[in-house]
């Protein structure tokens, strides 16, 4: 089974990628490992691109101009990330928040007023909106977001897009931002980026089918996306997956546990590399200071652990692929 959805999974990619390698990146959170969980300067990113390096990685994904998580310290993300990578070497792939209008308007003018064209050779590409499909934001609602944010910023960003569960671009949820046309309505142009993520561990999977079950979910995502928009038009990449270490809680019949998260990092990850998917873990650092976070099904899960290193930026285990 896993060798059957690895050659899938290659021919979907593209025909180049079994001699094109993907590039490891991280997604990395704005807020530092102390128990108000403070926001992140710009030294304090620095620290954590100084670690990154050691794997090689050069890249880094966020989700938010500005982290509101806690309405009384909100994070200036953008303003302190982005000079951090310009110093150190980093490219960051900036998440644009923007499941209502009034929230992208507000995240739209916080990078206008921060994003030069100095800082802007550190921004790989803008996402705008995180997994707003899985959270039943309409298509239609976010694809004029995703439009107005490519007028407004790809004199200084070429790849502008978006970012959702597996599911939704396999099942037809995101046909209107892949093809760009919504209700009959002339195709929007711009749509040239897309992240995908996806989890065995979120499909309840025990560690000896989670690699499958990850690859055939990546499978399926990109080879709709290519078949309706071809196999150049949009770069994609896989925008998280990930396993949590010890002290993470159990999925079904997902164990968390760090030989886990080794096992699926050396065996998952290391293949979907190996045939040219460019992968974002989730995530770079253990984040003690989350609450847990609630489901759609109102269940509250731990995301503490989550990290490929411990909260002090030491690795778990060898992040390498040999």
């Amino acid at each position: 089974m896993l060798l059957s959805t690895l050659l899938s999974l290659a021919l979907a990619v593209s025909p180049l990628a079994v001699t094109a390698r993907g590039s490891l990146g991280f997604a990395l959170g704005a807020r530092n490992n102390d128990q108000g969980g403070s926001c992140k300067s710009s030294t304090d990113y620095e620290a954590d691109f100084e670690a990154l390096k050691q794997t090689g990685a050069t890249r880094v994904r966020t989700y938010a101009v500005v982290d509101d998580f806690y309405k009384e310290n909100q994070c200036q993300v953008a303003a302190a990330i982005l000079p951090a990578a310009k110093a150190k070497g980093f490219q960051v792939i900036l998440g644009l928040s923007a499941d209502t209008e009034e929230k992208y308007q507000s995240e739209k003018n916080a990078l206008s007023s921060v994003l030069t064209s100095e800082l802007a050779s550190s921004v790989y590409a803008l996402t705008v909106g995180s997994e707003s499909l899985y959270r039943k934001v309409p298509a239609c609602d976010l694809l004029p977001r995703i439009v107005d944010a490519r007028t407004k910023f790809s004199s200084l960003v070429k790849r502008i897009g978006t970012v959702d569960s597996w599911n939704k671009f396999q099942d037809g949820t995101a046909d209107p931002i892949i093809t760009g046309n919504c209700n009959g309505q002339p195709p929007a142009q711009g749509i040239n980026f897309l992240l995908v993520n996806a989890f065995g561990y979120w499909q309840h999977q025990n560690i000896d089918n989670a690699t499958a079950t990850y690859l055939d979910d990546l499978q399926q995502a990109i080879g709709h996306i290519q078949d309706l928009a071809g196999l150049t038009t949009i770069e994609i990449m896989n925008g998280e997956t990930g396993w949590p270490g010890d002290g993470g809680e159990n999925y079904g019949e997902a164990r968390a546990g760090t030989a886990n998260e080794k096992r699926f990092f050396k065996e998952g990850v290391c293949a979907a590399l190996a045939w040219g998917v460019d992968v974002f873990y989730f995530e770079a650092f253990d984040e003690a200071w989350k609450p847990k976070s609630k489901g759609d099904d109102g269940t509250f899960s731990d995301e503490t652990h989550w990290g490929a290193f411990y909260a002090s930026r030491t690795p778990k285990f060898s992040l390498t692929c040999s």
